[in-house]
């Protein structure tokens, strides 16, 4: 059941708008959620609000890669509607408590897809689809039903439209996760003719999820009946008239089904489906304006503003209306704030997370709080936590960058010294080749697989730790993480300009291949030598040493773009959106187009940067360059199209590239923070002068403290490169 692309590419061009002035425009109107539906962006498409545990949204009967999150342009099946999803990872999970409005008899399974009869699957008519922030609405031609779609933070809302029938029902699924996980455990019944609760126990990428379920239906129901493998289907059956809409609400907890009873009384006591959905549109365009832009042909309203969207899809609520929430150890707490879940930390430690720390400073001290707590169940900071569970997904630990970005940065709302013990105690682990690092100074590549990736990696969470150790004072402490912090440097190999794998006997690993890559059986993880060299974001004066200095630096840094695109070996898919050997695709590289600034050069940071901006992003179902990995790849953008990135983790500071933007206004801390770049234009993309509160600014970033005091920058664009700075960071 193969759609074609041209379906909705009208929606696309209404949807990509180039102006949104300052003040005064809904921004939620700019907002298209299926960007990133096509080619390898993996979002999620659906009805939710801000940060909400529910994700409500179609789950397709296609289960592969590039259907992670249960959705992708190229196949328009849905076996349900779902209330929990993925957005833009490299691994599917969730699915949780499907939902498919049918009519007659089906067969309770997933189905195959070349027989649109079997299982409980309809096509989706895409050319009537409708995809807003809160909404989603989309016609099952099977069944001739139009199913509607909204939500609160803990409630999904449905309303079907069905035809007249003697034998309609909506089946409710707690089988499904398709390839991604396996229920464990599942019960659900009825009370009475209206309410239907229960639970599903999966394992996955989680490997031991809990979800807890309450759900009401506007009519009463005439039977209720469990089918299917170990009855994991619930049927409700009614007769309805031609056109007659049935209301379901449908509650999820991760702690119990009195839980999700408390979340359905408290968040949806009344049967208005458009006002919640228009609460859902208000509070997305609360969050929205959290950064108002002006844009323009660099910067188009509708990628600027899905991205917005796309980088507060998580992390996700995960305690109840009550507080209750599951911690780490599988056991019940409760806590006086919102507790989250969803860190897929490798990936937002480099822009989203940064990002948060500047535009939801509320919710960023929840997350750094949820983070600390789950290192007092878990024994260590979290690496990829989903649903209450450690992953351990991707290398290094990049809790300890995120914690420590947050003790630096002050942001208040827990202890700093208990999160810097956090750090310690993580630091002291002796798993995931710690215990290599340890003995040998750094990772062997005959010892442990992706040695170079995990190794370099820790590297940078030891600087990030070495920077919160300085806030607090530390100043012992901060000495050893900043020499742990330059183990990168043994895989440094002079004669070729490149990181390598190295031995326990100091040798490096032969045969070396710098455009190799074998996923997950190689010295690298997700990228090849080119790649992997530049991952010294806290260290890139310390790089420049290791090369001979910062000009031939900046010889292999050039050398970089104008390699052969050609990723050679058995490469992982997530290796995307090449430019030469830098691939925007995968988050290693994000910092990379920066090091130009940093190095004195920032007139091929600003030709590179627009490149990718340009090239990369399109409003398009395919305007993604790799997975969205959970809102980093949009965080890339927002903060590169401001014109600043936090280069170095923990940092504190943000490194100019060029600003895409002609204005926007911020909400920060102290107010509102402004940035004006004057005869800003496609060709107009060098930064000629700056100014921080009218005085001039000779620094190359901009301190965190500056922004969020609700300072103006105003930036003077120029057609031809400009030193607009003094010193690099070599000097």
């Amino acid at each position: 059941m193969k759609i074609l692309k041209t379906l909705l590419a009208s929606a696309i061009l209404l949807a990509a708008c180039t102006q949104a002035p300052v003040e005064n425009e809904k921004l939620t109107s700019y907002v298209n959620p299926l960007i990133g539906s096509g080619g390898h962006g993996h979002v999620f498409v659906g009805a939710h609000v801000p940060f909400g545990m529910v994700q409500l949204g179609p789950t397709s009967v296609t289960t592969t890669w590039d259907w992670c999150s249960g959705y992708h342009q190229d196949e328009n099946s849905v076996i349900g509607f779902s209330h929990t999803h993925l957005s833009g990872t490299g691994i599917g999970d969730l699915f949780d408590v499907t939902v498919m409005p049918v009519t007659g008899e089906v067969t309770y399974a997933r189905g195959i897809l070349e027989d649109e009869k079997s299982g409980l699957w309809s096509p989706a008519d895409r050319s009537k689809e409708i995809a807003k922030p809160g909404y989603y609405s989309v016609p099952l031609t099977r069944y001739g039903i139009k199913a509607e779609l909204t939500s609160t933070a803990r409630v999904g809302f449905h309303r079907y439209t069905f035809p007249a029938s003697s034998d309609a029902a909506l089946v409710f699924d707690l089988e499904n996760g398709g390839c991604w996980d396996k229920t464990t455990e599942a019960s659900m019944s009825a009370e009475g003719n209206k309410y239907i609760v229960g639970y599903r126990y999966s394992t996955g990428w989680a490997k031991d999820q809990k979800v807890y379920f309450a759900a009401e239906v506007s009519k009463p129901f005439e039977s209720f009946e469990l089918h299917g493998t170990n009855n994991m289907y619930g049927r409700a059956s009614f007769a309805t008239q031609e056109g007659e809409e049935i209301l379901l609400k449908v509650a999820i907890s991760p702690v119990s089904i009195e839980g999700a009873k408390a979340a359905l009384a408290a968040e949806l006591a009344h049967w208005d489906f458009d006002k919640v959905k228009l609460d859902a549109d208000a509070a997305w365009e609360k969050e929205l304006a959290k950064i108002r832009i002006e844009s323009n042909s660099v910067v188009p309203a509708s990628t600027f503003y899905t991205a917005m969207y796309h980088a507060m899809t998580a992390p996700v609520l995960f305690n109840d209306v009550n507080g209750d929430y599951r911690g780490a150890d599988g056991k019940v707490y409760n806590s006086k704030h919102n507790m989250y879940s969803i860190f897929s930390l490798w990936d937002t430690y480099r822009a989203k997370m940064p990002l948060m720390s500047i535009i939801q400073k509320e919710r960023y001290k929840d997350f750094i709080a949820t983070m600390v707590d789950i290192s007092k169940k878990q024994g260590r900071l979290p690496v990829w936590h989903l649903w209450g569970n450690e992953t351990d997904c991707m290398v290094g630990d990049p809790g300890i960058i995120v914690v420590a970005d947050a003790i630096v940065k002050n942001v208040g709302g827990f202890n700093r010294e208990e999160a810097y013990k956090a750090i310690i105690n993580t630091l002291a682990h002796n798993e995931r080749g710690r215990d290599l690092r340890k003995k040998h100074g750094f990772i062997p590549c005959d010892l442990f697989k992706e040695s170079v990736a995990y190794d370099m990696e820790y590297a940078i969470a030891d600087g990030a730790a070495a920077q919160a150790a300085t806030a607090l004072g530390h100043t012992n402490e901060a000495n050893i993480h900043t020499n742990n912090s330059h183990s990168y440097r043994n895989f440094f190999d002079p004669a070729v300009g490149l990181v390598r794998g190295r031995k326990t006997t100091g040798e490096f690993n032969e045969p070396f291949n710098p455009f190799f890559s074998a996923h997950r059986d190689d010295d690298y993880c997700e990228g090849n030598a080119w790649q992997y060299t530049w991952l010294v974001p806290h260290d890139v004066a310390g790089m420049a040493e290791c090369f001979g200095g910062k000009e031939k630096m900046l010889a292999q840094l050039d050398t970089l773009f104008t390699l052969p695109s050609v990723i050679e070996g058995d490469p992982s898919p997530d290796i995307s959106g090449l430019i030469g050997q830098f691939a925007h695709g995968n988050e290693p590289s994000h910092h990379i187009l920066y090091m130009y600034t940093m190095l004195g050069e920032p007139h091929k940071a600003a030709d590179r940067i627009r490149e990718v901006m340009s090239t990369l992003y399109h409003d398009a179902y395919d305007g993604l360059a790799g997975n969205e990995d959970v809102g980093q790849m949009s965080a890339w953008y927002i903060m590169s199209a401001l014109g600043f990135y936090e280069v170095e983790p923990a940092g504190a500071r943000y490194w100019f590239g060029t600003p895409a933007v002609t204005k926007a206004e911020l909400s920060v801390e102290g107010g509102v923070f402004k940035i004006v770049a004057k005869n800003n234009s496609k060709t107009n993309k060098y930064i000629q002068s700056i100014k921080l509160n009218g005085t001039d600014y000779k620094l190359p970033y901009i301190n965190h403290d500056d922004l969020k005091a609700g300072s103006t920058l105003t930036f003077v664009m120029g057609d031809k490169p400009a030193k607009w700075y003094d010193k690099d960071i070599t000097d």
